[in-house]
């Protein structure tokens, strides 16, 4: 029992390790946008994402029921717990090293999805393929994966249109439509506290998982305990205010130049694509959700490019991450299948080596708030605006014909003199 209960604190450890991951990884999915438009000051715009993130975490536990009490068939559990609980160990394991991989890398992969590919690797390996419900797979991870990037993408365009259609294109301001940055501090507000209901429940729905398997929960108990609540929704909040700089530049700058209407159009179709799910219970990526709305923006907006390239990436690290993380996790779980509680302890050891490295690696060129935006200035601006608006196409038409004019060949004057 003293052992069970020493990798219960392990699991609880490196759950919450996975949660502050998870927010400083996810901190680009609200406010990559209304920093890259000026909209907020970087620092402001992780404290407030901080803040709401804490504050969503207590509105809802319904993805955290999916994870604890859906995945994981809750039988296997009762026939083999003593082998479990080491399988979470293991699972985590790999959701953290494709975070801490992805997050050097600047890719705004999915955390969700690490975590979930880490728990099946783990299970696959330590209780074979009945422990895992394959039909709550697919509909409540891998089918929202697919449906909500491409619906948040869609939002998002159709929601650009109709902001550039209805709108004035030029406002007396640098950059234009500048009202939408006010619309942008709450869109993006927003989506923090949409990604605390949504990413924070998954660490619970772990650590309630944990507490099951040992019996220290009842299986009748879908209710996360209060006490793992808050020491979740801290964590996510703590992470999320320390902001992952490699993925908001990505993010903000890296997809698509964002400007102030682009920013509020996908935002609002972030926010709402992750509200609706989480009401369902569907443990979806924030992040692929965040960035087929930045994408649909930018396809929205005429004369913006999409850099498909960038896009490309992130899309190949989005079809990794489930067997990436799954195949650590599977690792991990056959060392502790081979060697026991030695296995638990070399398992710990390697993971500490490898984010230790990661982290170090980092070093060699940080992503800090000064440089995260190359155009952020002290003023919190982070793109570069002209001094005066470009003209309209009427301004246009008008100087064309006044160039046209100006350049027609005139009559040579007549002479008074009188030919000798």
């Amino acid at each position: 029992m003293e052992t069970a209960a020493l990798i219960v604190v392990l699991v609880i450890l490196l759950a919450l390790f996975f949660d502050f991951t998870n927010g400083f990884h996810d901190t680009a999915n609200a406010m990559a946008t209304p920093i890259a438009t000026g909209a907020l000051k970087p620092k402001t715009a992780v404290l407030l994402a901080a803040v709401l993130n804490l504050v969503g975490a207590f509105l809802s536990t319904e993805v955290s029921q999916t994870v604890s009490h859906g995945i994981i068939r809750e039988e296997s559990i009762q026939q083999q717990a003593d082998l479990f609980l080491p399988m979470i160990f293991a699972g985590l394991i790999g959701a953290i090293t494709w975070n801490m991989l992805t997050w050097l890398l600047g890719l705004p992969s999915s955390s969700s999805h690490a975590l979930f590919g880490g728990l099946i690797g783990a299970t696959l390996v330590g209780v074979g393929v009945g422990g895992i419900d394959f039909g709550m797979v697919l509909s409540k991870i891998i089918l929202p994966a697919l449906i909500a990037p491409v619906t948040a993408l869609v939002i998002a365009f159709i929601a650009t249109k109709i902001a550039y259609s209805i709108t004035r294109r030029y406002d007396g301001k640098p950059d234009g439509r500048d009202g939408f940055r006010w619309g942008q501090i709450f869109t993006s507000s927003l989506v923090a506290l949409a990604h605390g209901t949504n990413d924070a429940q998954k660490t619970m729905g772990v650590i309630t998982l944990a507490l099951i398997t040992v019996g220290w929960q009842s299986q009748d108990q879908a209710e996360p305990h209060l006490w793992v609540i808050i020491a979740c929704a801290v964590t996510i909040a703590l992470g999320t205010y320390l902001g992952g700089w490699r993925i908001i530049r990505t993010l903000g700058k890296g997809l698509t130049e964002v400007k102030p209407a682009q920013g509020f159009a996908a935002e609002s179709s972030t926010a709402a694509t992750i509200l609706a799910s989480s009401a369902f219970g569907f443990a979806l990526s924030t992040t692929q959700v965040a960035s087929g709305s930045v994408i649909g923006s930018g396809l929205g907006r005429r004369g913006s490019t999409v850099r498909w390239r960038t896009a490309g990436r992130i899309a190949i690290g989005w079809l990794l991450t489930l067997p990436a993380a799954g195949a650590v996790g599977a690792v991990a779980a056959l060392m502790i299948n081979w060697l026991g509680t030695w296995g638990i302890a070399i398992d710990a050891v390697l993971a500490l080596l490898v984010i230790i490295g990661l982290f170090l690696r980092s070093r060699r060129d940080a992503v800090t708030p000064a440089n995260a935006m190359s155009d952020v200035a002290e003023s919190g601006l982070a793109i570069e605006l002209p001094d005066s608006p470009p003209p309209t196409r009427r301004q246009q038409r008008v100087a064309l014909a006044k160039a046209k004019r100006n350049a027609a060949p005139t009559a040579p004057a007549e002479s008074n003199e009188e030919p000798k």
